[in-house]
């Protein structure tokens, strides 16, 4: 997402918890649209009025991707000549939606082919195309390997495909060469930023690039460039499968992800892919339409669980399976694994904090937190990783050490590129691959020192010490009437929201605390509490654990309030209250 340029004020203002990045003052504005949403309209240059209600016909051509054309024919003339096809996916949820695409394809435009599927064990194998793999596959009578969501580094296993006379195309979407000299000597490499590439749009996950390969081959079978009835009805029922790929692995909702997730969410519940309906109804039992929240927090992380504790073999099965028995025993041991999931998470979260703070890398002189452990489960790791980033607001790398090695993960905050950081320190680590937000790494137990000493000083080098204090954003300025129930209606027409495209944040200045503050929530760490302008308008604010600044926020207290509006019904009756992302208290 483009920064919002600040203001010409020459310090940025603060509240109780963040640094406030003030939008631009607005320039021409859409005027057929409430202020308030062309306010924020207008600091979204990614997006316009048109784009309001998303639409398939915005999705881009696919053969524009450099090599997805050959990937398609190749794939194609595999199945019809009945030849095996290996599906080569990664294990997590992007990786596992992308095979189930490209299963489905195969098995609908091709069902002579015959269809293998392997996936690497991420604690015995680790991520990526691995040449014992291969072998393995050839052993087992493969043809033509396809993989997903990983091969674009994969020089050496590509040699070893042609060695072994396996036909290797590489679909993938992490961070390529910077030559096309150096990419895999493949049949075909399915990748949106070639070095080469010309596609508009860099931005798609795994699952990504496997619908836009499976939209191809439809059409290919189709007649006038278009893919028949049958074939429509299919790429109709795999969007939900896009969608949850595009979510679970933070991909930029804009351009056509944005469409992607806007139509695989209406598309979840009753979507043809029998396992992932299933899931949707059991994980969210509400009647609502499914949410990004929603398989962000509740279907991605039950099909995580499976290659983070176990194997993802059995989330592939549930995504491709038509068994219902079968479906409900896969959904059964997702949830156990999950909470098995949750419990070592939090033990790896709660000795890393300690860890932290003991060594004083929550401190000005640690912009970057780098610890390795014994007993700390590597798939996990990278999740841990996330709740460090959200505690002390610095990229974040944790691994587990075994014998001679550590293996991790690393997230990143916003503005700095992790994998770049990384590579520059290349000299220290065994291997690594990922993007700018998210890597998996290896280094040498030995070398574990000497690589947090070079990447804490890239990190200090590259962050401003002001970028260690979490940002608010803030999409524009509104008063309390123009956030009626109309305007936020309209707002939430710019969703889905997620990276690149956030949910929008209102600056409401000068209203007053109108009522003494309540405190809610089995812990009592939420707050709820009501602010005027003193014109009769009125609004209920809530903070989601904001408990602790009760005692600074006291009746008659005037705020500057920065919010997300949304519409709550009560007892048939519709208001607008607004979630609390920060406040300045204007007047004591």
């Amino acid at each position: 997402m483009p920064p919002i340029a600040p203001t010409a004020e020459k310090i940025a203002p603060r509240g109780l918890t963040r640094r406030w990045r003030l939008p631009e003052p607005a320039g021409a504005l859409e005027a057929a649209l409430p202020p308030v949403v062309a306010r924020v309209l207008a600091g979204r240059p990614w997006l316009s009025a048109g784009d309001l209600e998303p639409k398939l016909t915005g999705l881009h051509d696919p053969s524009g991707i450099p090599d997805l054309d050959s990937a398609a024919g190749a794939l194609l003339e595999a199945g019809r000549a009945g030849q095996t096809i290996a599906i080569y996916g990664d294990y997590d949820v992007d990786g596992t939606t992308g095979s189930a695409i490209l299963n489905h394809i195969i098995a609908h435009l091709c069902p002579t082919a015959r269809l293998l599927h392997y996936v690497p064990h991420r604690l015995a194998e680790g991520y990526g195309v691995h040449s014992t793999a291969l072998e393995a596959l050839a052993d087992r009578g493969a043809d033509v390997v396809v993989t997903v969501d990983c091969g674009i580094t994969a020089v050496g296993p590509a040699l070893r495909a042609r060695e072994l006379g396996l036909q290797l195309i590489i679909t993938d979407h992490h961070n390529p060469p910077e030559s096309v000299d150096d990419l895999p000597k493949a049949e075909a490499v399915v990748h949106p930023g070639r070095p080469d590439s010309a596609y508009p749009f860099d931005g798609l996950c795994g699952a990504g690039v496997a619908f836009k390969l499976a939209w191809r081959m439809a059409t290919l079978v189709g007649t006038g460039g278009r893919a028949d009835a049958a074939a429509r009805a299919l790429l109709l029922d795999l969007l939900p499968l896009a969608a949850l790929g595009t979510v679970a692995d933070v991909s930029p909702l804009v351009d056509e992800n944005r469409i992607l997730v806007t139509h695989g969410l209406a598309l979840m519940r009753r979507t043809g892919v029998v396992g992932l309906g299933h899931l949707a109804n059991r994980c969210v039992t509400e009647e609502r339409a499914i949410s990004v929240g929603d398989l962000g927090f509740r279907l991605g992380p039950r099909i995580n669980a499976l290659g983070r504790v176990d194997s993802a073999s059995a989330a592939f099965d549930l995504l491709t399976t038509e068994d219902n028995h079968r479906i409900a025993e896969i959904c059964d041991e997702m949830d156990e694994l999950n909470q098995k999931r949750q419990s070592i998470e939090r033990r790896i979260v709660d000795e890393a904090c300690a860890e932290v703070e003991r060594l004083g890398m929550d401190q000005g002189g640690h912009r970057a937190i780098v610890l390795a452990r014994e007993g700390w489960h590597p798939g996990v790791v990278g999740i841990a990783c996330s709740r460090l980033v959200e505690r002390y607001n610095r990229p974040t790398i944790l691994m587990q050490r075994d014998s001679d090695t550590c293996k991790g993960s690393g997230r990143s905050i916003p503005g700095f590129n992790l994998h770049g950081a990384v590579g520059a320190c290349e000299h220290e680590v065994l291997g690594f691959g990922g993007h700018n937000a998210a890597i998996g790494l290896t280094v040498s137990s030995e070398r574990v020192e000497a690589f947090t000493e070079a990447l804490v000083s890239h990190a200090n080098e590259h962050i401003a010490i002001d970028d260690l204090t979490p940002e608010c954003r803030i999409d524009a300025e509104a008063t309390l009437p123009e956030l009626n129930e109309t305007s936020v209606r309209t707002l939430e027409k710019l969703g889905p929201f997620g990276r690149s495209n956030p949910t929008p944040r209102m600056l409401v200045r000068g209203v007053r605390i109108s009522q003494p503050p309540t405190l809610m929530g089995s812990r009592q760490n939420h707050l709820s509490l009501f602010v005027g302008d003193g014109a009769g308008n009125t609004m209920k604010l809530i903070g989601w654990s904001w408990g602790q600044h009760a005692e600074a926020l006291r009746n008659g207290t005037t705020l500057d309030v920065v919010l997300t509006p949304r519409v709550e019904e009560f007892r048939g009756r519709r208001s607008v209250r607004g979630e609390i992302a920060d406040v300045r208290i204007a007047e004591a």
